[in-house]
């Protein structure tokens, strides 16, 4: 089990180099869909369209639970703004969508060969997050999104980095059967960096992400 616990929000992932599954690896896209569309795919992004229509919405990289996790954020950053309280249906709700999304991410990335449970269920891959302590911190919360800038830089080089470890592991694994450990050491801390970053954003923790791999 590769593991950390030294910020509150950590991504544990069983190891899995060989043998790999080559058959689901090679339809891991298309069996990974039905995840895809519930809680998105790499990346938490906004969507800035202009033009005749105006707007500003979350991005497809979160899936229909994940657009429902930043309305919800939008509402919490409100009332944590007012009485510095989270509310817990909304907490457990956003907990709830973020274990989801780690298994997803984790199936499609090639960690794991194990099809990832629709909802809630023991999986190979699993992320822990430590409640916040003490009252919740109104400056950073208010300045959250400016905040997290540097780290949205940071994993746009970082994810693509990923991307492209990733598929060069997809063929290795069809030929092979194997991961290389480098390969899936990178994979699992770009992972954990990035749900480190989610899990801030969406106000479920203060403490500002490191800029680390550990």
């Amino acid at each position: 089990m590769m593991s950390a616990m030294v910020y509150p929000v950590s991504v544990a992932v069983e190891r899995l180099l060989a043998p790999r599954n080559r058959m689901t690896t090679a339809f891991r896209l298309v069996l990974a869909i039905p995840h895809l569309f519930l809680v998105g795919g790499i990346g938490f992004s906004m969507v800035f369209r202009t033009g005749s229509d105006d707007l500003i919405s979350l991005g497809p990289e979160t899936g229909l639970l994940g657009l429902v996790a930043g309305i919800l954020a939008i509402v919490s950053w409100f009332t944590i703004l007012i009485s510095r309280e989270h509310i817990p249906g909304i907490r457990q709700y956003t907990r709830f969508y973020l274990r989801w999304r780690v298994r997803a991410l984790s199936y499609l990335m090639l960690l794991e060969d194990r099809y990832p449970p629709l909802g809630d269920a023991p999986y190979p891959t699993t992320v822990t997050i430590v409640d916040p302590a003490g009252p919740r911190d109104r400056l950073t919360v208010g300045l959250r999104l400016l905040l997290a800038i540097p780290h949205f830089i940071v994993l746009a080089f970082l994810l693509i980095a990923w991307w492209c470890t990733t598929i060069i592991a997809w063929f290795l694994i069809l030929f092979t059967a194997r991961y290389p450990q480098g390969l899936y050491d990178f994979g699992v801390s770009a992972f954990q960096w990035l749900v480190r970053v989610e899990a801030y954003v969406l106000l479920l923790v203060d403490e500002y992400p490191p800029f680390s791999f550990d």
